[in-house]
């Protein structure tokens, strides 16, 4: 039978990238982002409609279906606008330009996003995200929308380019708001940053915040850093978080319990209903995280967590003759047939077929994955749907073991073979979207995770397919001038790489370097070629860095973030590659010197950041706490937060707080501990977050008081802080408070290793103050206390 031709194609059917080829055949006359494009646009004196979104976005599926496959609607696009498609995942700098202009103009993003821009200068005038063919959830339908537009861009046209320049000159002073005065940064920003973690942990279901769950694996990175670090009381914090977290993702329905690998995130507080989709830099970022905790922690289930995770990537994301020897792809899609998770839901019915009905198998798996406590799930788009399962464990193996007479290796191999069988049987099923483009961020994160699970779990075969990865990178990704390309699909390279692909490509070849068993080692030589190249395709004079190159002319602004999101922020990835590449480049004191100081030049850009909210910029910290190991190596080139030179650095902020001590002197031994008073006096209009600021969001979004470590090692710190008073109103949500006069005793104990790096042992206080209307930044003072270890 032929097949059939489709009605209607476009300029997206030249594209490689997945999402762009979706719509290659809707109706709409779809552009892809050009030159070409916005003259035509101007040529016609209309509006350009920008829609951003990636060939996974359940949302982006829905308004193709709804609108962008609507003749009626497709006709009014074509009539009024120029329509641009991009992929986010091809283009984060389009992206991030015009997610900052919808968050400022609508106050919330997502994607689909919705952008009308003036064609000349490619400001955008609207923004918004998912419409609605009909009026629906509070929103015009986009028919509409389209139609007053259009309208106002022909009648009202000065009005449309003065709000284009309103809403660009917002989003370039976002922007230019990360470039602010250094200050001194140092332990009292990473007490701060591990305090407001542990403020979010949710002790209940694990996680940091409330539904939905991301799962946020660089906040369990850093809580493995400092845990390393401080004191017992906070490690056992730490370690309490990181395993809560850590057994409750995997134990969930985000875990994919038959096939392995983990979906984006959970719908609920419970991780139990996940949004579907599986991400390559979320699976690379979790493997990574169990694989280093199975070590610290000497967990069986964590390893196996992070081997199922792997061995998902190898199996359904790359080239399973030769893993990684083409690339790994990025994702796969959350619908079947246009229904979210179909291909990974269960009944009871469908198990007992795969297994037998009262068969062993079939008890089992009924029991330990929940389908026996009744359904879990009822798709919210198609009430028509029977209910079904995500399956999910009720805890963890080794538990479910002993509950079942079993030993852990026994339900290991048991679950493993009837898992095989479940597999093989929903391969049978219709099969997600699989979007099959090479991005070298994202191959960078798995190359991280590879190596660091190939030694943890003494597996060389991840080794070698992390090798694979950067051979094909390093091979097939690069322009005729060597300059990494961000895409690769359909044996095409494409897109000039950002600032996130060269940090990450670098973080994976720092692990290959020093993998113990890696094939073709990769050499010092070509870490630094790559490091020199970043710094002179994204670096500025002062030694920060952006997110995109200089002088792109489709760009109206060009971009830069501190901030950690679903992947780290490539500037602290950056940061955390420059302190490593010192280490590496020891051998050689000109080439240590070099990237030191330009590790010590790029933290100065990141620390008005770490002072006002460190938990935004954690991976950041991650880099200040191997900084801090090293202090003596940057003190000519950094002041750090209480040493001696921070000088200038230090006095940014006028306090009204004032902090005095009883004594000036203590001394500790191993029987005796010391104590003194602490006075705390707060202006008046002034207050100063509680050290117990309560469990609302407002309270985990604040630092509260502490007494800790500023520098050096050997006590640990114990202070009886003052209860505080409930503060705020019931919109923004309450927290607790000290205003006024406060006093409070503090006692410390001889421990011996405790503190980020050897030196005397400096006290000081930590607080962030607050008037009715504003925050100031955190802050700490030192504590003029001369400390005598015996």
């Amino acid at each position: 039978m032929p097949t059939q031709q489709p009605t209607h194609t476009n300029a997206l059917i030249n594209e490689t990238s997945p999402y762009l080829l979706q719509h290659a055949h809707n109706p709409v006359d779809w552009h892809p982002w050009s030159d070409e494009a916005f003259a035509e646009a101007q040529r016609r004196d209309v509006p350009v409609f920008l829609s951003i979104g990636y060939s996974t976005c359940y949302w982006c599926h829905v308004m193709e279906r709804e609108s962008f496959e609507n003749e009626a609607i497709a006709k009014i696009m074509n009539e009024h606008f120029v329509c641009i498609k991009v992929d986010r995942e091809e283009r984060p700098d389009i992206d991030d330009i015009y997610m900052a202009a919808t968050t400022i103009f609508s106050g919330s993003g997502g994607w689909p996003m919705s952008v009308f821009l003036e064609p000349k200068s490619r400001k955008p005038f609207y923004a918004g995200t998912y419409f609605p063919a009909e009026p629906a959830y509070g929103r015009p339908s986009f028919p509409q929308l389209l139609e007053g537009l259009s309208d106002a861009w022909k009648n009202q046209n000065a009005q449309v380019i003065e709000q284009a320049e309103s809403i660009a000159a917002a989003v370039i002073e976002q922007i230019a708001s990360t470039n602010q005065q250094p200050v001194a940064v140092g332990q009292p920003q990473l007490t701060n940053a591990t305090s407001a973690l542990l403020q979010r942990f949710d002790k209940t279901n694990g996680g940091f915040g409330g539904a939905p769950k991301f799962p946020q694996p660089i906040y369990l990175e850093y809580l493995l850093d400092f845990r390393e670090h401080t004191d017992e009381g906070t490690r056992n914090a730490i370690d309490k978080a990181a395993k809560k977290t850590l057994d409750a993702m995997a134990n969930g329905g985000i875990n994919d319990q038959i096939g392995g690998g983990f979906h984006r995130y959970s719908t609920d507080a419970f991780w139990t209903v996940p949004h579907f989709e599986k991400m390559l830099y979320d699976n690379a970022q979790l493997a990574g995280i169990y694989a280093r905790a199975s070590v610290i922690y000497d967990d069986q289930y964590y390893a196996h967590t992070a081997e199922r995770t792997l061995d998902y990537c190898l199996r359904e994301m790359t080239n399973q003759s030769e893993p990684g020897a083409t690339g790994f792809f990025s994702a796969q899609d959350a619908e079947v047939d246009g229904k979210e998770g179909l291909n990974y839901l269960w009944t009871k019915a469908q198990i007992n077929e795969v297994l037998g009905k009262g068969s062993e198998d079939a008890k089992l798996i009924l029991d330990i994955y929940g389908l026996n406590a009744g359904t879990n799930f009822q798709d919210p788009h198609h009430k028509d749907e029977p209910p079904r399962n995500v399956l999910r464990l009720e805890d963890r193996l080794d538990t479910l073991a002993q509950r079942a007479s079993l030993s852990e290796n026994e339900l290991y191999a048991k679950i493993d073979a009837i898992n095989e069988k479940l597999y093989a049987v929903r391969q049978k099923r219709k099969q997600p979207r699989l979007d099959d483009k090479v991005l070298v961020a994202w191959n960078g994160l798995l190359i991280v995770a590879l190596v660091e699970a190939g030694e943890a779990l003494d597996e060389p075969r991840y080794i070698e397919a992390a090798q694979h990865a950067a051979d094909f990178i390093l091979g097939h990704m690069r322009s005729e001038d060597g300059q990494l390309l961000r895409a690769y699909r359909a044996n095409v390279a494409k897109v000039p790489a950002v600032l996130e692909d060269y940090a990450m490509l670098i973080a994976g070849m720092i692990k290959l370097h020093q993998a113990p068993f890696a094939r073709n080692r990769t050499t010092i030589e070509m870490i630094l070629e790559l490091a020199d190249q970043a710094h002179e395709l994204f670096a500025d004079d002062a030694g920060s860095y952006y997110d995109t190159r200089a002088n792109q002319a489709d760009l109206f602004v060009r971009t830069r973030s501190f901030h950690d999101g679903a992947v780290p922020s490539a500037i602290g990835v950056m940061l955390n590659n420059l302190v490593d590449i010192a280490n590496l480049a020891n051998a050689n004191e000109a080439d240590a010197v070099k990237y030191r100081t330009r590790a010590a030049n790029l933290l100065k850009a990141v620390s008005p950041a770490l002072a006002s909210f460190p938990m935004s910029s954690i991976n950041s910290a991650r880099a200040l706490i191997h900084m801090l190991e090293q202090e003596d190596e940057y003190a000519s080139i950094y002041a750090f937060a209480g040493s001696s030179g921070a000088g200038e650095q230090g006095k940014a902020i006028q306090s009204p707080v004032k902090v005095l001590v009883s004594t000036d002197s203590l001394t500790v031994t191993d029987d005796e501990p010391a104590s003194f008073k602490i006075a705390i006096d707060i202006d008046q209009g002034y207050h100063i977050v509680a050290a117990e600021p309560g469990d609302s969001d407002a309270a985990k979004l604040l630092l509260p008081l502490r007494v800790g470590l500023t520098k050096g090692q050997g006590i640990a710190v114990f202070a009886d802080y003052p209860q505080g008073k409930s503060y705020g109103l019931d919109s923004v949500g309450t927290f607790n408070i000290n205003s006024g006069r406060i006093e409070f005793d503090v006692i410390i104990e001889k421990s011996p290793s405790v503190g980020v790096a050897p030196g005397a042992p400096v006290l000081g206080v930590s607080f962030q103050a607050c008037n009715d209307s504003t925050c100031q930044a955190p802050q700490t003072v030192e504590l003029d206390i001369e400390i005598v270890i015996n």
